[in-house]
């Protein structure tokens, strides 16, 4: 198997591929990794399923010893794709406190740190992509008579 990365991999059934195609990403890439869901409020606010997280967010951790948690994102890191949240410590043998990380998937979004004016609007363009094509589909069906 080649070393090289290759956007053939995500298509591959393969788990070890699909592995590979993680590992090897340029970081360019793994920022696509990092997105979480939205709660309820917000996902009928922006209409927006998930979104890629961003220090400052207030999550609830959804998986894991700490379900149920909220706390705000105090670093994210990108080349390993993991969360520091603040307030969410374990302690060490030596009695020193050690941040927990988390991955992505395993939090929800409650609250969004909107200090980047963009942020919303660059995330919406994907799902503007399927609703123009929805609204395209729809005026061919009227047009043919389908829809009434």
């Amino acid at each position: 198997m080649k070393k090289e990365f290759s956007n053939k991999w995500i298509s591959s059934i393969q788990t070890r591929k699909q592995r590979k195609y993680r590992y090897n990403a340029p970081l360019h890439t793994r920022i696509k990794f990092s997105g979480a869901k939205l709660h309820k409020t917000l996902r009928e606010k922006y209409s927006i399923k998930t979104l890629r997280i961003v220090k400052g967010d207030k999550v609830k951790v959804m998986r894991g010893s700490y379900k149920g948690k909220e706390a705000i994102i105090e670093k994210v890191d990108r080349k390993n794709n993991k969360l520091i949240l603040e307030k969410i410590m374990v302690s060490r043998r030596d009695g020193s406190d050690v941040p927990l990380e988390f991955e992505p998937s395993n939090v929800m979004i409650i609250s969004l740190n909107l200090e980047d004016k963009r942020r919303l609007n660059n995330e919406s363009k994907s799902s503007h992509k399927q609703s123009t094509s929805s609204r395209k589909e729809l005026k061919e069906k009227n047009q043919k008579g389908i829809i009434r």
